[in-house]
């Protein structure tokens, strides 16, 4: 039998062969293949775990080989592999003409022990298994804590064990050894046809804990929100302390459509990674939505340490990256954002290696117009200077800004209106319409288009044409504007099921895109 662990580093992590060999010798155990401290320590763990657990150590002398042995192999997942496969040798001395075949087929092991023999949960169990079954192994050993998490993986065997002696026993009954028969929530992909009044399936969050109804008088920015989460695009808020611009966005869940199985698989495992899946959690099918503090530094944001564990904008992959009083943040944690915006992911180098971790995140800001916020209030007196303005604007940087779909001024002399809001069920019936549509024609939301995509999908009569190209003079719009306007309007068409991108389509899409420097003046 081939017993396999795996080692976390970086999203794509790596398997590593556990091998025994029992010799002549004074009785001692040898660890090799590069371990850290932790890996080390599970020489004395699992000595005492077999122990305790009623079983025999072997006698012999015995040495433990962990390959690659030029990768380093860290965390406390390795002791159960090791100790099951010290367990395994010292069977096969003792019954060497005896030969079970399904127990020659390779399996992966991970897990903690305890002194006592009882085994603890680890992180990364998902990735350990999806990396597993592209390697061609299809059983694995885990914590039952885990197992559920395991079992997400497509066709994987999964046997969860509580102490060891139950692991050990695991090995030559292949019988105990189960796949995923729950259905998983959600399992919807799209809205059945002729279904309008049942969209509310393909949310993962329930509209009762985000009801946009309590928002009064953020008309504008509650329309803004709704194109956001049709079409997947980015979106900055910008108004006076208190007008309700940052309980508006923290809402902005309540919109967003549950994950595709395809979404939620990588979703899953950098959850898995980070340690962040809580015991019995299978598949994440909810969107995640988080919140950095604006102290945040650039290796928080975009991931490192010494095993490359996810950043904040990996962990708001295939979801969103709410930045909460946006202009706080350092400069350089801002401009950091860029390129993941544009290419969806993030290579991160640390010691000779290197990582790609996905970040496809939709962005969502808010921020006050100036360091004391008044700035443009008739009501109110700005106390800051034109330099401090300019100091405060100048973190964000033009390039970007301009990957900014979305941008809403947010007043608070709005609240007297009392205007009130749609509800968030009446406020998905759109987003599903589009979202039904844009799963239908390219697999993706609209603010992913490519230009090639653009040209093809967002084609307009000449007549749009016209009021695009009036924008664009009146603007000085760049070439990324242009088509950020083309894919916010082909979203507002989709929300409205047409099939054509009409004039009142792309005039609204104007409205979203206008400069900021333009917002300001006019207030």
């Amino acid at each position: 039998m081939q017993i396999y662990s795996f080692s976390p580093f970086g999203y794509e992590g790596a398997l590593v062969t556990v091998e025994v060999d029992l010799r002549r010798g004074i009785p001692a155990v040898d660890l090799v293949g590069l371990a850290d401290g932790a890996v080390k320590e599970a020489r004395e763990r699992m000595q005492a775990a077999i122990r305790n657990s009623g079983l025999d150590f072997p006698p012999e002398r015995v040495l433990i080989s962990l390959s690659p042995a030029d990768m380093k192999k860290e965390g406390a997942g390795f002791d159960l592999p090791i100790a099951l496969s010290v367990l395994h040798a010292q069977e096969q001395l003792k019954n060497q003409n005896t030969q079970n075949p399904d127990s020659e087929s390779p399996i992966l092991i991970m897990g903690e022990l305890e002194l006592s023999g009882n085994i603890r949960s680890v992180r990364g169990i998902h990735a350990a298994a999806s990396t597993a079954s592209a390697a061609g192994i299809m059983k694995c050993i885990v914590p039952s804590a885990n197992a559920e998490e395991a079992r997400e993986v497509s066709g994987m065997a999964v046997f969860g064990a509580e102490t060891l002696q139950e692991a050990f026993s695991a090995l030559s009954n292949p019988e105990v050894f189960t796949k995923s028969s729950s259905t998983t929530k959600n399992e919807t992909e799209e809205i059945p046809e002729g279904c309008e009044e049942n969209y509310d399936v393909i949310f993962a969050a329930n509209s009762r804990d985000f009801e946009f109804a309590e928002i009064k008088g953020q008309k504008k920015l509650v329309r803004a929100l709704q194109v956001a989460a049709a079409g997947g695009h980015n979106i900055i808020a910008v108004g006076a302390p208190g007008c309700g611009k940052t309980m508006s966005m923290q809402k902005f869940p309540g919109l967003l459509p549950a994950l595709t199985k395809e979404e939620a698989q990588p979703v899953t495992r950098i959850m898995s990674l980070a340690g962040l899946l809580s015991p019995e959690q299978g598949l994440i099918r909810t969107p995640p939505f988080r919140i950095p503090h604006q102290t945040a530094s650039i290796e928080g944001m975009c991931g490192g340490g010494p095993n490359c564990r996810p950043g904040e904008i990996s962990l708001a992959h295939n979801g969103v990256l709410f930045l909460g009083e946006a202009a706080e943040f350092k400069s350089s944690v801002l401009q950091m954002l860029r390129v993941p915006l544009e290419s969806g992911r993030i290579t991160i180098s640390r010691a000779g290696r290197s990582t790609v971790f996905p970040a496809s995140f939709q962005l969502l800001m808010a921020s006050n117009p100036c360091p004391c916020g008044n700035f443009g209030s008739e009501t109110k007196l700005c106390l800051c200077s034109a330099r401090s303005i300019e100091m405060y604007w100048k973190k964000f940087s033009a390039p970007l800004l301009d990957r900014v779909d979305l941008r809403v001024t947010v007043t608070d002399e709005a609240n007297e209106q009392k205007e009130d809001s749609p509800t968030t069920h009446e406020l998905r019936k759109e987003i599903a319409c589009a979202t039904l549509i844009q799963r239908k024609r390219q697999g993706k939301k609209n603010a992913d288009l490519t230009p090639s995509e653009i040209a093809e999908i967002c084609r307009v009569s000449p007549e749009v044409r016209t009021i695009l190209d009036n924008g664009t003079r009146h603007w000085n719009f760049s070439p990324r504007a242009i088509s950020s306007c083309l894919k916010i309007a082909r979203t507002l068409a989709d929300m409205s099921g047409s099939q054509e991108i009409l004039p009142s389509h792309m005039q609204e899409a104007l409205s979203f895109r206008r400069p900021l420097t333009d917002f300001m003046s006019a207030s």
